[in-house]
């Protein structure tokens, strides 16, 4: 069986470790600290928020697909 616990008190934390060795449960600690969640939630932003400073240099992929397959008409094709 598995228990997942958060606490933001490292008193409390201390208690419950004591607790659970005098009942000889075994605990295994993650370090989901606040600092990595923040620096987790900033990178999650900066993703988000990315926008690229030049256009692409690939330019239209549709139009390029039309353009290498002109030999045979596409299920989507306007031709």
């Amino acid at each position: 069986m598995e228990l997942v616990l958060k606490t933001d008190s490292d008193e409390q934390v201390e208690l419950i470790l004591a607790f659970a060795k005098k009942l000889n449960i075994i605990v295994e600690s993650l370090n989901a600290s606040t600092e990595n969640q923040e620096s987790r939630e900033i990178l999650k932003q900066r993703i988000l928020n990315f926008r690229a400073e030049n256009s692409s240099s690939f330019g239209d992929a549709a139009k390029w697909q039309d353009e290498e397959r002109t030999d045979r008409n596409l299920p989507f094709s306007a031709n």
